[in-house]
């Protein structure tokens, strides 16, 4: 098969166009090319005006400004094995546990086509993957951030799948589904636990986020302050055990920066608190700039077989680079041992 090259296309905003929406200008413009798919392409930051990348759809062009649009070749909709590493920490016939690295995209998406979680998936399982959940996320029945690391769970079956997903919907509610999480933040809540009880919805003017907005999707999150780092009236930092009651996108990191207390290293959430690095020792300001992601883990899963109906639970250590940041926070005899209370 001949293969497809990239495509270019720019356009100058004329006089009658001014003020009008970036996709509905491109639709206009390009008639080969859907709507949705121009917003796609737009989202995955394809497409610039007067040389600055235009991440949001809805955005209005301006008379004269020159709008560059990249359409990258096709793909195909089935993503092929690659041999990527992956880290299991379990397996049987009917499901898979793997603890996924920083920077590790789960599945393939506009600006990820390949390099995906299920491109490791497919390689490591072939025809033995879940295919409900269609061509592009075989097997997927939850997902982590791309830079967040921790334990995933994969279904090897459709059977498998339908109860994971149905234990994930539930949230352990009903039933006993366990998602713990580890996550640094700026500064300290003043008690030691509490809940975050906010509805998330799309930032309305931000398509790459999400927000706590009144009509948005219930969403529920449980913390606990593990340890705090600084003066203990004025805490620097802190590390937070969280316990996921719903799983909305970006949950923990949009609920803690409406919290007050952002993760470390959230350049999308906690962008506000960049200058606090300066109160940090030398070690940890070193830590945190080559971390280089949100500080946040997938620490502890726990769900019922599906088949089995045994109640799994499995636990990943903080990796070393936020171990080194916990290291560099705090001295080795100030942290604590032990399990908190949210697990």
């Amino acid at each position: 098969m001949e293969e497809r090259a990239d495509r270019f296309e720019t356009f100058i905003v004329a006089a009658d166009e001014q003020g009008q929406r970036l996709d509905r200008l491109l639709a206009a413009r390009v008639g080969d090319l859907s709507r949705s798919h121009l917003k796609a392409l737009i989202l995955a930051g394809d497409v610039t005006m007067a040389g600055r990348t235009i991440l949001d759809p809805s955005h209005h062009v301006v008379e004269g400004a020159t709008i560059m649009l990249h359409v990258p070749p096709p793909v195909s909709a089935r993503p092929e094995g690659e041999n990527i590493p992956l880290a299991v920490i379990y397996e049987d016939q009917d499901i898979l546990v793997i603890d996924k690295p920083a920077g590790l995209v789960v599945h393939p998406a506009p600006g990820n086509w390949t390099g995906t979680l299920v491109n490791a998936l497919i390689a490591h399982l072939g025809e033995s993957l879940s295919g409900i959940g269609g061509v592009r996320r075989p097997g997927i029945v939850h997902r982590l951030d791309k830079d967040t690391s921790g334990l995933l769970v994969v279904a090897k079956t459709d059977f498998a799948h339908r109860s994971l997903s149905d234990q994930f919907a539930d949230h352990g509610r009903t039933g006993s589904l366990k998602r713990i999480y580890l996550g640094f933040a700026w500064g300290a809540p003043e008690r030691s636990r509490g809940t975050i009880d906010a509805p998330i919805a799309r930032h309305p003017h931000a398509r790459d986020k999400m927000a706590v907005r009144q009509g948005g999707r219930e969403a529920i999150t449980h913390w606990e302050v593990i340890e705090r780092y600084g003066p203990s009236r004025a805490p620097v930092a802190s590390l937070l055990g969280l316990r996921l009651e719903t799983g909305r996108t970006h949950q923990i990191r949009v609920h803690l920066a409406h919290l007050g207390h952002p993760l470390l290293g959230d350049s999308v959430y906690g962008a506000g608190f960049r200058t606090k690095a300066a109160l940090l020792e030398e070690d940890a300001r070193a830590a945190l700039k080559a971390l280089d992601r949100q500080a946040l883990h997938a620490h502890v899963i726990g769900v019922e077989h599906p088949v089995t109906r045994r109640f799994l639970e499995f636990r990943s250590e903080l990796p070393r680079e936020l171990a080194r940041l916990r290291h560099s926070l705090a001295l080795p005899s100030t942290v604590p041992q032990g399990r908190t209370s949210v697990e």
